[in-house]
């Protein structure tokens, strides 16, 4: 026969109940305060590495993407494009790329990892504007028959090739910022991020 009474095994499994119970509502009542302070997904997207699909992008083409708030210009540039960059390199600023406007892997000519993929950041490096895109070259860009192509900032009238190199006499002081960033496959591509870059 048990020593205890019936009364008091009953109030003490009541006892446990109640402590379970309490528990697992002590920790429903502050789960929630632990959950707002996890980052939010826009806050996660702001600093966070975009991935651009690259299928659709045809030469001549230019998507633009949105990394940490600025719009980030991504041009496949076409053979006749490219060979606009030698045409241009006596009329730029820095045409060696000499400031730090980009990563290392994109102090060339093309100011890129692969010469017909550009990447840069669409804002220009005088007071923050963004230019507007006149990829084609001569009259039809309404910049001049000389207008070998590239971006123009109608705020304050700075020119940019098309490798985003500053023009020499403009108000701009620095050529247009190349964020960091990697080819993942042919297709796609990661931008704010260059840690893995193939």
């Amino acid at each position: 026969m048990s020593s205890e009474n019936p009364v008091n095994e009953q109030r003490r499994m009541l006892v446990v109940a109640t402590g379970a119970v309490g528990a697992v509502g002590a920790l429903a009542a502050i789960s929630p305060l632990f959950i707002s302070m996890a980052p939010s997904e826009r806050a996660k997207a702001a600093g966070a590495p975009v991935e651009v699909d690259l299928t659709k992008l045809e030469p001549g083409m230019l998507i633009t993407a949105a990394w940490r708030g600025k719009p980030v210009w991504i041009l496949h540039r076409t053979d006749e494009m490219l060979g606009k960059l030698g045409e241009t390199a006596d009329l730029v600023s820095d045409p060696d790329s000499k400031l730090p406007m980009q990563p290392d892997y994109a102090k060339n000519i093309e100011r890129s990892i692969k010469p017909q993929y550009l990447v840069l950041v669409g804002i220009c490096t005088h007071l923050g504007c963004s230019p507007t895109q006149k990829l084609e070259a001569g009259e039809a860009s309404g910049l001049g028959a000389d207008w070998s192509g590239g971006f123009f900032c109608p705020c304050h009238g700075s020119k940019f090739d098309l490798a985003g190199r500053v023009y020499k006499g403009v108000p701009a002081p620095a050529n247009l910022e190349v964020p960091p960033h990697q080819f993942l496959s042919d297709s796609r591509l990661l931008i704010g991020d260059d840690v893995a870059r193939s």
